[in-house]
């Protein structure tokens, strides 16, 4: 589909039923990854992306179920931190497994991400926060591998705001040991939503938003 022609002067009236924002599930889903215990969304939007994720979720060894707009994800037993091409390059979003799976695990090898049909954004905000949280990041062959013992809490400035970023640190902070302080950054609902999350979980993140 090309475009939308609107045609308006008329009134509009009557009731939807509205689903959840497909950025905010997309993270949450990742954010997921955190812990061994089950976590379960409601209002799930019926997308091929969120399908996506559960895959790739599931190639980690993570027990994923979606129907009737509930997502219910087990990830106590995880196979593997490797995510590969195949599934990363076709949605840039799940790029951002790297930070709960490094944070949990003490390593992930994540594919760089291909799926962004909006242009290049690259992920370098993402790294530089990881590695200042003592991540050993390193490129090779496409895919980010990355290694820490236990991450660290930091101080992080981004250059410019960035909602990946900031929702990608977020996930690799709740585990990190100590305080970690994020400035310049992003303030869209699906912030507020993955602080909410975090927090439900066990987290303490304030500001969001």
């Amino acid at each position: 589909m090309d475009k939308y022609v609107v045609h308006g002067g008329r009134p509009l009236a009557g009731v939807i039923d509205v689903a959840g924002s497909k950025n905010t599930q997309l993270h949450n889903m990742a954010a997921a990854l955190l812990t061994g215990e089950s976590v379960r969304f409601t209002r799930v939007p019926v997308l091929r992306d969120v399908e996506t994720m559960g895959r790739l979720l599931r190639t980690l060894g993570a027990t994923v179920e979606i129907a009737d707009g509930t997502c219910t994800i087990g990830a106590a037993s995880l196979n593997g931190a490797d995510a590969p091409y195949d599934l990363v390059r076709t949605m840039r979003a799940s790029f951002v497994v790297l930070g709960p799976l490094l944070a949990r695990l003490g390593r992930a090898r994540v594919s760089l991400p291909g799926g962004c049909a909006i242009g290049a954004r690259p992920v370098d905000f993402h790294l530089k926060g990881l590695a200042a949280m003592g991540a050993e990041v390193t490129i090779s062959g496409g895919y980010v591998e990355a290694r820490a013992a236990r991450l660290h809490g930091a101080d992080i400035a981004f250059e410019t705001v960035s909602v990946g970023a900031t929702l990608h640190l977020m996930m690799a902070a709740a585990l990190a040991e100590g305080r970690t302080g994020l400035a310049n950054a992003a303030r869209e609902p699906e912030i507020v939503d993955m602080a909410a999350l975090l927090n439900a979980m066990g987290g303490r993140v304030t500001g969001a938003g």
